[in-house]
C-alpha cells in the first residue's frame, strides 16, 4: 500500500506521528509532506524531530514542490491523509486552490477518486471551517475530526491519540490493536 501523509501546520502533530509509525509498522509505502508549520509544531510539542520522520519514510517533499511526484494525478497512490489539517488547508482543498504539494495532491486524489481523509484539528468552528468541511465531504474526501472517544477508557494522553491513529487506520482498512472495540 501506498499513503500520501501530510502533517500539517495545526497543533496536534502527535497525531500525524503517531499515524505515521503505525503505517511503517503496517508495512506501508509512506510518502510524506511535512508543512513548515508542522515542523515548528512538532519541536514545539512533541519530543520528535521532522528528521526522524524524513529519515523513515519512503520519500519526503517539500510543501512547496509543485513538482514532486505526488502532484500528479498520474502518480499511483492508494490514499492520502493529512493529519492533523489546518483550517488553512482544509480550505485550500475545499476551494480548489492548489497552492501548496498537500493540496494539489489532495486535488488528485479526489479528481482520480482516491481515498483522501482530512484529520481536521479545530475547536471550536466557525461557519467557514463547516462549510469548508461540507464542500470537501461533497467533493470526495472522508472528515475525521481529531475528537477522541472514551467508551476505549483511556488511561493516559496517548490512549487518546492512539484512539485517532486506529480511526484513521480503519479507513484505510489496515488492522491495528490502538484501542478496544466496543463489544
Amino acid at each position: 500500500m501506498r499513503v500520501l501523509l501530510s502533517i500539517g501546520g495545526a497543533s496536534g502533530s502527535i497525531y500525524g506521528i503517531r499515524l505515521f509509525e503505525e503505517l511503517i509498522k503496517a508495512d506501508v509505502d509512506v510518502y510524506l509532506v511535512v508543512s513548515n508549520g508542522a515542523k515548528k509544531i512538532i519541536k514545539h510539542e512533541t519530543n520528535h524531530t521532522f528528521e526522524e520522520l524524513k529519515n523513515r519514510a519512503s520519500f519526503c517533499y517539500e510543501n512547496d514542490d509543485l513538482f514532486a511526484a505526488p502532484a500528479s494525478g498520474s502518480f499511483k497512490l492508494d490514499a492520502m491523509v493529512v493529519c492533523p489539517c489546518s483550517m488553512k488547508t482544509l480550505s485550500a482543498i475545499a476551494n480548489g486552490y492548489s497552492d501548496t504539494l498537500t493540496s494539489r495532491a489532495a486535488s488528485c486524489c479526489l479528481k482520480e477518486e482516491r481515498k483522501l481523509i482530512l484529520v481536521v484539528r479545530e475547536t471550536p468552528l466557525d461557519m467557514p471551517g463547516i462549510k469548508n468541511m461540507l464542500l470537501a465531504k461533497q467533493a470526495g474526501a472522508t472528515i475525521l475530526p481529531a475528537t477522541p472517544g472514551f467508551y476505549h477508557q483511556p488511561k493516559k494522553i496517548d490512549d487518546l491519540v492512539d484512539f485517532i491513529a486506529g480511526k484513521v487506520l480503519d479507513q484505510l482498512g489496515i488492522d491495528h490493536t490502538l484501542f478496544k472495540r466496543w463489544k
